[in-house]
């Protein structure tokens, strides 16, 4: 019950001229809704003075103590609305109310006053259902929660002198924000936990200004006792005891109000239904730890957050940790958290993977400050944490990348190592375990350790010594420096680099200078045979590889602006010899692709460059076995007379020219005519080795395509087409000779070229205004076509045990299956856009269509996506090659391929009508395409195949069923529409799919009904009002029938048109069949 009042304190009320805001405010209400002063007046009321924040918080706050000092049952009473206004509640407390009811009956009052029904109204604001002015949208209301907030804290502020240790004031909110929390009402729920909460902040505030000044009078006294006799001061100790004395007693008061708080409503509205309240709480409880850790940074209330760990919500769990990063964030408070950190760590490290990455990102952040609790964390924890620096998500991999830092320094300083030892610890481990994803690795330490990933002299000494897993590292580290971006797979954010030409555009010696000679000095260790005596990379082609990928991120104008030819030429010879002691395809590309960047015409290095290309490339053509007038040597001796030596000279020499050729334009040392040379005496002889003409088809893959670059960026000749489509012609012949070798890359190669070729030679060559090129465009022959589509059916529909068993015995890993798959796949890929892009004939497609079912796990997406691009291309067409591959399989139990094949219609009829009717078509064709020889009365042989067709029943509009329907029945007999065996229920079947639906009885195994009479008496049982409408469609019915009977006869088949729609007749409704 509220504190009585005591009117002897009371003085007259003012008149209205005279008042403050307080009686005004406590009136200032017509049912709910404030009023103001004339048009566009002042505030009248508490709650309006606040949601618009015209006036300084302070001030407000004064007008208010001012009006409790004259009257403190008014000013009470208009803070007590003002609570009740600010959870959104149209009631208003009266001052008889307050004064002769009980808190509980005061909210009882208001909460059936509490309109949840009717939208709410402040000041032309308009209130939706549900809302109230804390959860309201809007800059206003926002600016609201922040001020209804500040007011709370300047009051207590304001008064915490005198006011609030009058037994009354503080009483009187303390019991009813209690009442109001307590209540079934959200908006109080909310409104009062929040004022509650923010009350508690402004007492412990209080109360810590308390215990300073406290501990200062007692300084103070003990200062003045242990003076001596003579000069001790013992009025000054009597007001020193008497101002110890009243501190304390205001401390206690304190004490007692937020013991009221805390156990009236914090412990009950923590764990509310309302995750908006649960988070009010902790992020509170949270600053009262913090600011006043003596009183509050214990056990008893720590254990509230670490229960409140495992809430449902990640609103609340986000709340928490970030209250823990403040108490973390003070190295003195350790001591006090550690039983904490004891008992929460393993939930702690294990929120690191929550499913909100928000809250993720705060507990890693959190773990990193436990890493400044002395063995806090094991190993086992800190290994949970690395591994989410490859994470996808990129706050998360930055913030675990920021706990990787700050782990690798603990341990440096433990060790007292020097700088590059961070290299050497957990973040080498984490690159040597998985260096293929170093790239991720380098975009999570980024921001971090930005300074450690550049320091390119500790790299390269670490390089040459033993820790060469970091190659990867110090490439991947360069490449962010440079492109300025994170891996694919990470969203972009800001941008988290530079580009070596813009910031340390030949200014910064150690990137532009340091850096290049660092990379050769690696190359040089990287070269096999080098005569320098550090060879730890000789052979090793993924560590070349990636070495060689720095230069293509070079300040490339360094060079000429520098005068460091010198380097450059370092840099080529460096190169060069790389492509003279390899021969892996990872390493000639990745020398191909720096040849091609260096080349570019924007530098001024370029011409030094191409010299030193060419005469890379006349080395290698001037090859005894490639050279025009020698290649015969090689090709046409006898298998036997041909060495190991020659063997490898030629296939190395290849590999080079065709790596090179990718990438370069080598046109001009007719590459193309010694490959084809090459390839035409190996297959006369049918003995060449299957890499050589692996790699021979490739580089006259690339010389085809660098001549056709030529062709379309110039003006071409009649002569120069002809020439080129003369190239091409031969080429495809010899591709297609492949197609018939012994060795399986061969054939593959040569499948992969052949589609790559018919797909860039196709009729799309002429669009976009080149029709001049129409002379190479090339229509594959019907003989090609079948070549193609068996080495598919050959070489991807293949069973696992087949694969093994052409692999010569050898046991393949996961790794190699998953290899071997991907591989299958790429060439299923390639001939289904030969089909979707109508360069083969659609019915090949029929082919890879029935595998759909069998091979699902591996081609399923494939092969419905070439599904849903042919039917895009022709509808009719398609479905006809769908009803040729249930044909192909109809021995072979297929409804269940024949279902999947129905789900691709969709489930727009309107759009498939005429590829249903046509699919429907043929089925009934081929399903009594054969009598049987034994005799008419027994089924069809293909009669089974109806049931297949009932599938596609359910995709068929009602009208159309009707005309499909009447042509089945012109196959029946008239004794085929009255057998009954189960020989004949794929027949009883399909006629059931087909009346489904529509108004004709059903054909059953027991009824004789015939689908005519159940249609009649169908008819006669509509309603009269449809009587015209039926009329109409029995007349188009006879016609449909009609139309079906001609197609039968007429040599192209059905013909659907669609017609024109009848006002108020649905479009499923109106017969499309028409003749």
């Amino acid at each position: 019950m509220s504190p009585s009042p005591q009117a002897s304190n009371k003085k007259p009320r003012k008149a209205p001229a005279e008042k403050a805001a307080g009686v005004a405010r406590g009136r200032g209400k017509a049912n709910g809704v404030a009023q103001h002063n004339g048009d566009g007046g002042d505030p009248v009321t508490l709650f309006e003075v606040v949601k618009l924040g015209k006036s300084a918080m302070q001030s407000v706050v004064d007008e208010w103590i001012e009006s409790y000092k004259q009257d403190r049952d008014l000013a009470l009473l208009d803070l007590i609305n003002f609570f009740i206004q600010c959870s959104g509640c149209k009631g208003t407390v009266r001052i008889e109310m307050f004064r002769n009811m009980q808190n509980a009956e005061i909210i009882r009052k208001m909460t059936e006053e509490f309109d949840e029904v009717t939208a709410c109204h402040w000041s032309g604001v308009e209130m939706q259902i549900g809302d109230y002015p804390l959860t309201m949208p809007g800059p206003l209301w926002k600016k609201f929660r922040y001020n209804f907030c500040e007011f709370i804290s300047v009051l207590i502020r304001q008064c915490q002198y005198s006011i609030i240790y009058d037994e009354y004031m503080m009483d009187t909110v303390i019991s009813l924000l209690t009442g109001l929390s307590d209540s079934q009402v959200r908006a109080f729920r909310h409104t009062s936990t929040l004022a509650a909460m923010k009350l508690m902040t402004a007492l412990v505030n209080v109360a810590l200004n308390l215990s300073i000044h406290q501990d200062n009078t007692q300084r103070q006294y003990e200062a003045e006792r242990n003076k001596i006799a003579g000069k001790r001061a013992n009025d000054k100790l009597e007001l020193l005891l008497q101002k110890r004395k009243e501190l304390q007693e205001n401390q206690d008061e304190i004490e007692n109000m937020m013991n009221s708080i805390f156990k009236g409503i914090f412990v009950h509205r923590y764990r509310d239904a309302i995750a908006e309240i649960r988070a009010i709480c902790i992020e509170e409880i949270g600053v009262w730890m913090k600011m006043y850790s003596d009183a509050f940074l214990n056990d008893s209330y720590l254990k509230y957050v670490g229960w409140t760990l495992h809430d449902r919500q990640g609103e609340v769990r986000l709340k928490c940790l970030k209250a823990l990063q403040n108490l973390y964030t003070n190295r003195e408070l350790f001591p006090k958290l550690e039983l904490f950190t004891n008992r929460f760590k393993d939930r702690i490290v294990s929120m690191t993977l929550d499913k909100e990455y928000d809250v993720a990102v705060e507990a890693i952040r959190l773990v990193t400050l436990i890493l400044g609790s002395e063995d806090a964390l094991s190993n086992e924890d800190c290994e949970n944490v690395y591994h989410l620096v490859y994470s996808a998500h990129r706050p998360v991999a930055v913030a675990a990348g920021e706990f990787l830092h700050r782990k690798e320094e603990q341990s440096q300083r433990k060790s007292n190592s020097h700088a590059g030892a961070l290299l050497s610890g957990d973040l080498f481990f984490l690159c040597a375990q998985l260096h293929e994803h170093a790239a991720y690795l380098v975009d999570s330490l980024w921001e971090s350790s930005q300074e450690l990933l550049k320091d390119w002299e500790c790299m390269t000494e670490l390089l040459t010594e033993e820790a060469s897993a970091l190659i990867e590292l110090m490439v991947c580290t360069i490449r962010q420096a440079a492109e300025a971006h994170p891996p694919v797979g990470r969203g972009t954010g800001k941008r988290v680099g530079f580009k070596f030409a813009g910031k340390y555009h030949s200014t910064d010696w150690e990137t532009n200078y340091i850096l290049p000679l660092h990379v050769c000095l690696c190359l040089v260790y990287a070269i096999p045979n080098s005569p320098t005596p550090r060879t730890q990379y000789q052979a090793d082609s993924e560590k070349v590889a990636n070495l060689l990928q720095i230069p293509q991120f070079f300040d490339l104008d360094v060079y000429s602006a520098g005068r460091m030819e010198k380097h450059l030429d370092a840099l080529l010879k460096q190169i060069r010899l790389v492509v003279e002691k390899h021969i892996e395809v990872d390493v000639l590309e990745a020398c191909s692709k720096t040849y091609s960047i260096l080349c570019s015409e924007e530098y001024t290095i370029m011409n030094r460059v191409d010299i030193a290309r060419s005469q890379l490339i006349d080395e290698m053509t001037d090859h005894p076995h490639l050279c025009t007038h020698s290649s015969q040597q090689f090709v046409f001796p006898q298998a036997e007379e041909a060495d190991d030596d020659d063997i490898y000279n030629v296939l190395s020499t290849l590999k080079r020219l065709t790596a090179f050729h990718n990438a370069h334009d080598l046109t001009r040392w007719d590459l193309f005519g010694n490959c084809y040379r090459l390839l035409k005496a190996g297959i006369e002889q049918g003995s060449m080795p299957e890499q050589i003409a692996v790699q021979a088809l490739q580089c006259s893959h690339y010389s085809v395509l660098w001549q056709l670059v030529k062709i379309t960026e110039g003006n071409p000749s009649k002569d120069d087409l002809v020439a080129l489509r003369r190239v091409v012609k031969s080429f495809l012949a010899v591709c297609q000779q492949c197609l018939s070798n012994v060795n399986t890359p061969v054939k593959e190669q040569a499948f992969m070229l052949l589609c790559d070729l018919l797909m860039i030679f196709s009729h799309q060559l002429v669009s976009g205004g080149r029709e001049g090129l129409q002379p190479l465009v090339f229509n594959p022959e019907s003989t090609l076509q079948n070549e193609l589509l068996n080495f598919v059916l050959d070489h991807v529909f293949i069973d696992q045990d087949d694969e093994n068993q052409s692999m010569e015995g050898d046991e393949e890993d996961e790794a190699n299956k998953i290899e071997a798959l991907h591989k299958r796949r790429n060439l299923l890929a390639a001939f289904c856009k030969l089909i979707i892009y109508d360069i083969v004939d659609m019915p090949a497609a029929a082919d890879i269509f029935k595998h759909y079912m069998k091979y699902y796990n591996d081609y399923g997406d494939i092969i419905k996506e070439t599904l849903s691009k042919t039917r895009q291309t022709d509808k009719i067409l398609c479905a006809k090659t769908l009803i040729l591959s249930l044909q192909q399989l109809f021995n072979d139990g297929i409804k269940e391929l024949a279902r999947r094949f129905a789900l691709t219609f969709g489930l727009d009829q309107i759009k498939t009508r005429e590829a249903v009717a046509t699919l429907h078509k043929d089925g009934i064709e081929f399903a009594f395409k054969y009598q049987n020889p034994r005799g008419p009365e027994l089924p069809p042989i293909n009669l089974a195949f109806l049931e297949v067709l009932s599938e596609f029943s359910s995709k068929l509009i009602r009208q159309d069923k009707k005309t499909v329907h009447s042509y089945l029945e012109k196959f029946m007999s008239e004794s085929m529409s009255e057998r009954r065996e189960d020989v004949w229920l794929p027949l009883i079947s399909y006629r059931n799919s087909l009346l489904t639906g529509g108004d004709e009885d059903h054909m059953s195994v027991t009824s004789g009904s015939s689908s005519k009479a159940g249609s009649v008496r169908s008819k006669k049982g509509r309603p009269p009002v449809h009587k015209k409408r039926i009329e109409g469609e029995a007349a188009r019915g006879r016609s449909a029938e009609r139309g079906w009977a001609q197609m039968v006869e007429g040599p192209d088949g059905l013909e659907l048109h669609q017609s024109t729609q009848q006002p108020g007749r649905p479009a499923d409704c109106v017969s499309v069949f028409t003749f």
